[in-house]
């Protein structure tokens, strides 16, 4: 479709007259349309951009004071990785008190899972070896995965407040109070410190892979961190699943500590409301936890699943 026949968007609910003409004025084109981008699990803003010259960019905007700040990083990761292979080009980044926001290449064109096809799972894997490969790269300190451990570790909140997981359905009342003690000893063991970079966001919604070379680019990077290179595996492999059938312990062995902390995690969180700006994260969670509970069953040795 030619520039000229792209109408000009004029709703300032999708883009917001004063985020237009800063935009307009970094990236030095007209602004012709601004579609709504859905998908995310936090309030921020995204949109596809189309240009007056034809082209299109994708913008990710701070609606809050935590968006503002997971943004930040995000950006400070696109200036350090620039030129990765697993990583969207950055085009501009414009720090604003109140509404920082972020310029990336468009990858509408990828291939966005799922369905996954043949090869990506191991495209994934390649570009999460690169990504703990750059730790080098970061010029700036990073949590250690380790360092919260007691934030993760939630299995024994569960069993001070079993009710919001018990409404999954997932396992009878009886079930969980015999298969408490060993969750909560796996997920306190799961080993979580290393030297590796780790992305800690994994999901088929934060991975795309490009038309023709098939290369894997993840987003979302607000949740960098530094830790044990096999948590990023392990927390993609609950979603990997869902989606493919794939058992986790085929792509991670002997991976029963990060499934009781991965499902601890989820177990706590999934049957409670939702946050605010976040009406779909609960369901995602719940998702990950169908898979990640069964994996963190049989890597235990614990009793079969039984339902209420």
């Amino acid at each position: 479709m030619p520039p000229e026949a792209l109408e000009t968007s004029t709703d300032s609910a999708v883009l917001p007259r004063r985020l237009r003409q800063t935009l307009e004025g970094i990236l030095g084109k007209r602004v012709v349309r601004a579609t709504p981008i859905g998908g995310g699990y936090t309030p921020a803003r995204r949109l596809r951009i189309a240009l007056e010259d034809g082209n299109r960019v994708f913008v990710k905007a701070a609606t809050t004071d935590h968006t503002a700040r997971w943004l930040r990083i995000e950006a400070r990761v696109y200036d350090a990785l620039a030129g990765s292979a697993f990583l969207a080009e950055r085009l501009a980044w414009h720090d604003d008190s109140d509404e920082p926001f972020l310029v990336l290449e468009d990858l509408s064109e990828s291939h966005w899972p799922p369905p996954w096809n043949p090869g990506q799972v191991e495209s994934t894997l390649a570009a999460l070896a690169s990504v703990r490969e750059s730790r080098h790269r970061i010029p700036f300190a990073l949590e250690r995965i380790e360092d919260d451990r007691a934030n993760f570790a939630s299995w024994h909140r569960v069993a001070t407040e079993p009710s919001p997981f018990l409404s999954l359905g997932l396992c009878s009342r009886a079930w969980l109070e015999a298969a408490l003690p060993p969750l909560i000893a796996a997920e306190a063991v799961a080993p979580l410190a290393g030297e590796d970079l780790l992305h800690l966001d994994v999901r088929s919604d934060n991975v795309c892979f490009r038309p023709g070379s098939g290369e894997a680019v993840l987003v979302d990077w607000n949740w960098v961190c530094i830790g044990n290179r096999d948590l990023d595996i392990a927390g993609w492999l609950s979603s990997l699943h869902s989606e493919t059938g794939i058992l986790p312990e085929t792509l991670l062995p002997g991976g029963g500590g990060f499934a009781a902390l991965l499902s601890g995690f989820w177990a706590y969180r999934a049957g409670t409301p939702p946050p605010p700006g976040a009406p779909r994260v609960r369901e995602v969670q719940k998702r990950q936890l169908q898979s990640a509970l069964p994996w963190a069953v049989r890597a235990l040795d614990l009793p079969p699943l039984r339902g209420r």
